[in-house]
């Protein structure tokens, strides 16, 4: 006899699946605020096992976190997974610098971006892809002061445009 599947709610890693099956654990919502983004690119996460079970309750936080390029190695710094909830003695440094894991042609790549034209690696993302941890990585270039409320200033132009528009329909 066929066994039914069980009902009632999904569990939590159900429940938050973003797109394309993306279990999105933190967010660096900050990016587009402060940053111009030239480019993205996924690399993989060297975790240890604590932290995978951590990331897994959603406990990380992007705010500080960059990413830098050292001797032909991607390297993800400042970035907080706190110690997971149900580890004994053996936990982890909330705060380590964990390896990114790229191919060694992307690395290259970037290494020649960040490099000559003064651009910057941030992560802006962590999510679970396929049972494997990775970060989304960002290209960025910094906005100026005046670039920011330039860009203030347009989206309340917009707001103003959309709610005219509502007005006279």
């Amino acid at each position: 006899m066929a066994r039914k599947p069980a009902r009632g709610k999904p569990g939590p890693a159900r429940r938050s699946l973003g797109e394309g099956g993306r279990k999105i654990v933190a967010e660096n919502r900050q990016i587009p605020y402060k940053y111009h983004v030239l480019e993205r690119m996924e690399a993989g996460l060297a975790l240890t096992g604590t932290e995978v079970k951590a990331l897994r309750e959603g406990r990380a936080t992007l705010r500080d976190a960059y990413a830098l390029i050292k001797s032909g190695e991607a390297w993800l710094l400042n970035c907080h997974i706190s110690p997971y909830s149900h580890s004994g003695y053996a936990g982890h440094d909330p705060l380590r610098t964990r390896k990114l894991l790229l191919h060694r042609e992307e690395i290259g790549k970037l290494r020649g971006r960040v490099e000559e034209k003064g651009l910057a690696l941030v992560p802006v993302r962590l999510y679970f892809k396929n049972g494997r941890a990775k970060c989304e990585l960002a290209l960025v270039k910094g906005k100026k002061v005046w670039d920011r409320r330039e860009e203030v200033r347009r989206r309340a132009a917009d707001r103003e445009i959309e709610q005219e528009l509502k007005r006279y329909r």
